[in-house]
């Protein structure tokens, strides 16, 4: 395969935490956003994605002032999502340091929003978060607000129209996927990959490292955004000491190891290796 995929750590972040859901919710504090972005940046990330899980009810300050000290410390691209909702909020977010936003919310609550944010900073610099669940029907609906609000929106319709509107790349997840290892839903990624002439990023359902192959070869992504598999194992073998104590969230999850050797868990490396075994080309 010709073109390079790239393998984007995503981190979801909730006040000071790093945390993570299952159909991106429950979610369980991991650790802070800090440690993970140095790990996965020293460790072959091809980028960084981070996602304001609760930009609605916190500042964007504290987020702001994370962004600028990753970005001193970590030299790959970096995106930033969540409570994007202004030119002046995009304008703020590159300035601390990101090299991309990610929009949701107020791209389907006002499609020209996404127009404008192209025309002032290019489309390179946007991308469109698409939160997809499948209803009763076997119909792939956009949701909002990290998969609780229904919108109505179809996902394909949706993704055709923010290519029209220049958006550089689509961040695709399929909410009845994430955090289950149980593999990518490759119908819903081949469908919009090939019914769309911009990268598709695919997030959510990734257990293995032949579910990554296989959504790049089967499903055409352009890119695999990936959380669970990779920070399980960064969890599971770290050697510092955390205090679980420390801090709000729900941390009970981390204190009982058993529960997480029964995770399927892999380092970038062992994905990039398994990977470029299966004649996919990526950087290692």
């Amino acid at each position: 395969m010709g073109k390079s995929i790239r393998i984007i750590a995503r981190m979801d972040i909730k006040g000071p935490h790093l945390v993570k859901g299952i159909h991106l919710e429950g979610l369980r504090v991991l650790g802070t956003p800090e440690e993970f972005a140095k790990h996965y940046y020293e460790h072959g990330a091809d980028e960084l994605f981070y996602q304001d899980v609760v930009a609605s009810l916190y500042g964007r300050n504290s987020l702001d002032d994370f962004i600028n000290k990753a970005a001193m410390s970590s030299f790959i691209p970096m995106t930033v999502g969540g409570g994007i909702r202004t030119i002046a909020d995009i304008t703020r977010v590159l300035r601390a340091g990101a090299d991309k936003v990610s929009i949701n919310t107020a791209g389907i609550q006002n499609p020209q929003f996404i127009k404008d944010a192209v025309q002032v900073f290019g489309s390179s610099t946007i991308i469109v978060a698409i939160e997809a669940i499948r209803d009763s029907k076997g119909n792939y609906l956009a949701y909002t607000d990290n998969g609780r609000e229904y919108t109505g929106v179809d996902v394909y319709d949706w993704a055709k129209k923010i290519e029209e509107l220049g958006a550089g790349e689509i961040c695709l997840t399929s909410v009845d996927r994430d955090g289950t290892n149980a593999g990518f839903d490759i119908e819903l990624v081949k469908n919009v990959s090939t019914s769309v002439n911009i990268p598709v990023i695919a997030h959510g359902g990734a257990g293995t490292p032949e579910d990554i192959a296989q959504v790049v070869t089967d499903g055409r992504a352009d890119a695999v955004a990936l959380s669970s598999i990779i920070h399980y194992d960064y969890v599971k073998n770290r050697t510092e000491k955390i205090d679980y104590n420390d801090g709000e969230g729900n941390t009970e999850f981390l204190k009982r190891n058993t529960s997480l050797n029964q995770i399927n868990s892999y380092s970038i490396e062992t994905i990039k290796n398994a990977i470029s075994k299966e004649n996919i080309n990526c950087r290692i």
